[in-house]
Formats: C-alpha cells, structure tokens, sequence
C-alpha cells in the first residue's frame, strides 16, 4: 500500500497525516505537490486538513483547480480511494466528488475543540469502528455540511453517510451539534463509496502522547478493508 498526502499552501495537518499513516501501516507515504500532475503510482490519495490557498473566496473553491486535482478526480473516477480531511473534505465537495457543501458555522465563529462522532453506514472507512461515542477533534470555521433534501434522501438510501455528531454517550442530537451541520453529519462518501470526506481530524487523535487514540479506530479500518 502506498499512500500519497497532497500539500496546498496553507496546509497545516500534512505533516500529521503521514507521521500518522506511516505509524499505522508502515506503508511508503510520499508528498504530492498541488502544482504537481502526477500522483506517483500511489493506491491512497489523501487531502490533508488546515487551509488552501484561495480560502478567502470560499473554503476549497480555488485549490479544487489546483493541476494535481485533475489527476485525483480521473483516479477516483477509476475507482481509486481518496479521503478529504477538514479542508480535504471542503475542497472534494467543491471538486464534486462527495456530495454537498460546507458553509459558515453556525455561529459565525472558528471552533476548535474535542466532540465526540459516531459511525453511521458502513464503509472501507467505517466497517470496522466500534458502534460507540469516538472523541476526536474539530478546528474549523466552514464545517456545516449542506445538501439539498433530494440529495440527502438519496445519499440515505445509498449508504453514504459515515458519521454524525453526538455527545459522549453516542446520543445525536441538537445540543451535540458543533457547528449547526444538517442532520448531524460529520462525514460522507461518494456512491461507489471510495472517495470519503469528513470534518473532524482522525490523525489528530491517534498517538498515546496526544492522549486520544480514538482516531486509530478509523485508520486500522481503512487498513483492514483495503488489505483484506
């Protein structure tokens, strides 16, 4: 397996995404630069978290037509596996590769801290999480996830929603919605289900030193269903 984590300017979780792959698979992890066409052979594309250029417009509008993002979208239109991650995420729903849209939170403000998600349908992503309460952390300003209620009725019936807020006990509701997100969604996946974004940052809790492991739960299930 070998993973390739693409760098925009701005971004600021690159470096934790490959410590992060690297601990948990042992696999090669290269740097794919955003100006960049080719994806170097890889079998994992991942558009870390933090910020892209062109922000100020609308998070992810401008580095959506960044070179390497012709090369990742003709790769998951083949089939190939591609996770957006915080500003990862923004720029596949602004590429159209995950359905919906992230707006403004809200409550108009930048919000970082732990919440707690869990897994809804499953996944290569999902399938092997526990159906229990993960803490992991949020750090946005654009994380309310939109989509129109026939695309959303439809990602429904198709299996497409990997988690929703809820609080510490696995309860979703309202009170445990961070930041306003339409019907609690944390992430998504495309139909054929190997493109998936998500908003809160797994690398970010998955080290003892972080005191938060949680996040390993969602990397050893992408391991185990893409080496099974």
């Amino acid at each position: 397996m070998k993973f390739g984590v693409v760098i925009f300017p701005g971004s600021n979780c690159d470096q934790d995404m490959i410590y992060t792959l690297q601990q948990q698979s042992g696999s090669e992890v290269v740097s794919l630069w955003h100006k960049d066409t080719d994806l170097k052979g890889v079998d994992f594309v991942v558009l870390p978290g933090g910020f892209s250029y062109g922000d100020y417009l609308r998070s992810g509008a401008i580095a959506r037509f960044s070179p390497i993002m012709t090369s990742v979208i003709e790769f998951a239109n083949k089939g190939g596996y591609v996770l957006g991650v915080c500003n990862g995420f923004q720029i596949l729903c602004e590429a159209g590769l995950v359905p919906g849209a992230l707006l403004h939170n809200n409550n108009h403000k930048f919000i970082c801290k732990n919440v707690f998600i869990k897994k809804q349908d499953d996944c290569l992503l999902t399938a092997s999480v526990p159906a229990k309460a993960l803490k992991i952390p949020i750090a946005h300003g654009e994380g309310r996830y939109f989509a129109p209620e026939e695309v959303l009725n439809e990602m429904k019936a198709n299996g497409q929603i990997m988690f929703r807020y809820c609080d510490e006990n696995g309860t979703i509701s309202t009170e445990a919605n961070p930041n306003g997100s339409q019907e609690n969604i944390a992430g998504v996946c495309n139909k054929t289900k190997n493109v998936f974004g998500m908003m809160p940052h797994p690398e970010r809790a998955a080290d003892a030193n972080l005191n938060n492991t949680d996040g390993i739960y969602l990397f050893q299930s992408l391991l185990n269903s893409v080496l099974a």
